[in-house]
């Protein structure tokens, strides 16, 4: 560029003034973007220097490269000083002054214009339209007397804009009786309305217009349609299009890229994410939210680092799910290089990014963080106010989190879900029954996940009549063949000894996932129905539903007290080689006791020492329980060993030495591991049972006399074994 100007400062210009002038003009017009105001100022001057800056072509070329500058006092100069009236130059400032918002100066320009064209008309609508003054738009284009396919897709593209899709539809419906005929960003703009509507009929009657009027092979038409396609459900008619297009650009890409993730085909979306030749911040921010809400937030947020190294700027909702993925790995330091990214670009107080700070802070424990957070927003949504009581409910901070509760202006049945959840994460179980009943009166409505919450309450307390009466509201609401809630009431019904229930909601489900097959496995199981559990297993695997980790825990528990020891070895084999899971320490403690219990107790020590990583105190546990059912005192002592330097202080290992002793007659012993346990303070932990009585649940510890009806109860328990010696 500084060559060009140095070369042409040399040229004559009486040789031929009418290829100068054009040279000039052509380099003006060159310097017209915002990086080259040196170059265009010096090129200014040099204009006024050979005469040239009044000839009408170089002042336009000026006035353009001065509002492209955004110069507002040089283009008032220039303007000022064109002599009569130039429609290019009139159009320019028009265009100049919607561009700045001040389109009360556009429409004064606009008026005292001696005539006016097409792009005076369509320039001064699409102005209006951009900034929400839709009346003047209207008012505009009923007056246009240039009403051409520019005006009036400038008139439907402005509705479209501004959320008036029926508008946007009814304007078009009359273009097409008047005989104006559609272009291709017409067309764009007619689809887009009939997406935003959901009117799925217009659209296949706009699909046969466009094939009719050859605009089927038009790129931002095809974009439009894959869009449609996708949201009437025809993802193959998407597919297809996007098949047939002979050219794509980046929205082609993302286009097809949203039919996947909608379709939830993870793997398949994130091939043509690769394969794209070009992507957009909206390409990067949905397969971020896809990873993050899939619950691979590890993925999500490396994806989230190369967006960041590739030069584009995420938005707000990609700041959303990065947050959210944090949340969910509980990284503060990650989350917090997130927040300084957030407070760099200025949004640490939108509304829509407090929400995923406070719930990331939350789960972190900071909660003091959290809490600043949200008194910066100002002005909070329910949202908001949910995620701060999620996250002192997260944090066991009971008295905060009823605070705030009572603080919400207006609750709905996420706010109280978040209070019932703290609760049954907490195993605050009677509390949850509280706050329940409080929902109920106040009017609102719970949800699929308010009755799963409440269920696990019922379940962890074995309250059969409670999850029965939850039962009864279920069936009233019409959600109990949701896969969600059936799994609830399966698990509920089962841990409560209701097998035949529990069996009785599971079959009637039309719809079974792998979570439904697991909790009716491992119910089964836990009820002493191991066989059947097993059984159960069989038939899912036949149903073509591939097991879980969680899937196979209760699986080699049923095994174990069956006593199946080789088809349990035979499914924790398959975990690795069938179904590429890779067994935790959990999976390794099952196979543990399934040995111990069978008697396999030297099988059982070798197996736990090869373990491929450090074994779980609870594998060591399984085998000395069984060394104390056994009698064997010599794996029992080292097995003993091994736990002292796990968890120098459990009661429950030296009850089962003491026992394995007393089984083998030696005496001294028992009575040394019991000297220890008195020189260490340790006592055994007594044992605990209750029984729901009238919809109410008693608790009752060994031993202790808290009860107020004790003495009646003990009274009774004295008379059955009296009448149990008496029978005897």
């Amino acid at each position: 560029m500084k060559l060009a100007i140095g070369s042409i400062s040399s040229v004559n210009p009486t040789k031929s003034f009418k290829s100068y002038v054009e040279a000039c003009g052509s380099l003006l017009k060159a310097c017209s973007n915002p990086n080259s105001v040196k170059q265009g100022k010096s090129l200014h001057g040099h204009a006024i220097k050979m005469g040239i800056s009044s000839h009408r072509f170089i002042e336009i070329k000026l006035l353009i490269m001065y509002l492209n500058f955004k110069r507002s006092a040089d283009v008032d100069k220039i303007f000022k000083q064109i002599d009569g009236f130039d429609l290019v130059a009139w159009n320019c400032m028009i265009s100049s002054y919607v561009q700045m918002g001040r389109l009360d100066d556009a429409r004064r320009l606009f008026d005292e214009m001696p005539h006016r064209n097409t792009v005076s008309w369509t320039t001064l609508i699409a102005g209006f339209m951009k900034f929400g003054r839709v009346d003047d738009a209207v008012r505009c284009f009923d007056t246009n007397l240039f009403q051409n396919v520019v005006s009036w897709t400038a008139m439907i593209s402005g509705f479209v804009q501004n959320g008036l899709n029926i508008n946007a539809l009814e304007l078009f419906h009359r273009m097409r009786e008047l005989g104006v005929a559609p272009n291709e960003i017409t067309f764009t703009c007619v689809v887009r309305a009939c997406v935003n509507v959901g009117d799925f009929g217009l659209g296949k009657s706009i699909l046969g217009l466009i094939v009719k009027t050859g605009f089927d092979c038009n790129l931002s038409v095809c974009n439009s349609l894959i869009t449609l396609h996708l949201r009437m459900g025809e993802v193959d008619l998407a597919r297809r299009v996007f098949n047939g297009m002979e050219e794509r650009d980046v929205v082609s890409w993302t286009a097809i890229l949203d039919v996947y993730v909608e379709m939830g085909e993870l793997i398949e979306a994130r091939r043509i994410f690769n394969e794209m030749p070009e992507r957009n911040d909206v390409s990067w921010s949905t397969m971020i939210a896809r990873y993050s809400q899939s619950g691979d937030a590890e993925e999500s947020l490396k994806l989230f680092d190369m967006m960041l190294r590739h030069g584009f700027k995420p938005n707000v909702s990609c700041f959303s799910s990065v947050l959210s993925a944090s949340a969910s790995l509980e990284d503060l330091k990650l989350g917090m290089n997130v927040h300084a990214h957030v407070i760099k670009v200025g949004i640490e107080d939108n509304v829509f990014i407090g929400s995923p700070l406070i719930d990331m802070y939350g789960k972190c424990g900071k909660t003091d963080d959290g809490c600043r957070i949200f008194n910066l927003i100002p002005e909070k949504n329910v949202v908001c106010w949910n995620s701060m009581v999620a996250g002192y409910c997260y944090n066991a901070q009971f008295e905060e989190a009823k605070e705030l509760f009572e603080r919400i202006p207006t609750r709905n049945t996420i706010s109280w879900n978040a209070l019932i959840t703290g609760y049954v994460q907490n195993e605050l179980c009677e509390e949850v029954f509280e706050v329940f009943d409080n929902m109920l009166a106040s009017g609102a409505m719970p949800n699929g996940s308010t009755f799963s919450s409440v269920l696990r309450a019922c379940a962890s307390l074995a309250s059969l009549e409670k999850g029965k009466n939850l039962h009864g509201k279920i069936v009233k609401l019409g959600i109990q063949f949701e896969v969600f809630m059936g799994t609830a009431l399966t698990d509920m019904y089962a841990k409560a000894g209701d097998v035949e229930s529990s069996k009785r909601v599971f079959d009637q489900m039309p719809e079974k996932n792998e979570i439904s097959w697991t909790a009716m496995i491992q119910g089964l199981a836990d009820n002493g129905l191991a066989e059947d559990s097993l059984v159960r297993f069989e038939e899912m695997l036949e149903t073509g539903v591939n097991p879980s980790e969680l899937m196979f825990l209760a699986v080699l528990f049923a095994c174990s007290h069956c006593g199946f020891v080789n088809k349990g070895l035979q499914y924790f084999e398959s975990m690795e080689t069938i179904y590429g899971i890779k067994p935790r320490g959990r999976h390794y403690t099952c196979v543990v006791d399934l040995l111990a219990r069978a008697g396999h107790l030297s099988e059982a020590e070798e197996f736990i020492r090869a373990m491929p990583f450090q074994s779980e105190a609870n594998a060591w546990a399984a085998l000395l329980s069984a060394c104390s059912i056994y009698g064997n005192d010599v794996i029992g002592e080292r097995t003993a060993g091994k736990l002292w330097e796990m968890e120098k202080d459990n009661s429950a290992i030296y009850i089962l030495l003491s026992n394995i002793y007393a089984s083998a007659g030696r005496w001294s012993d028992v009575s040394r591991v019991r000297r220890l346990m008195r020189d260490k303070g340790l006592k055994k932990c007594g044992g605990c049972s209750w029984v729901e009585v009238r919809n109410q649940v008693h608790t009752f510890y060994a031993g202790e006399e808290s009860h107020p009806e004790s003495a009646e109860i003990y009274w009774i328990l004295d008379l059955l074994m009296s009448e149990m010696i008496i029978s005897k």
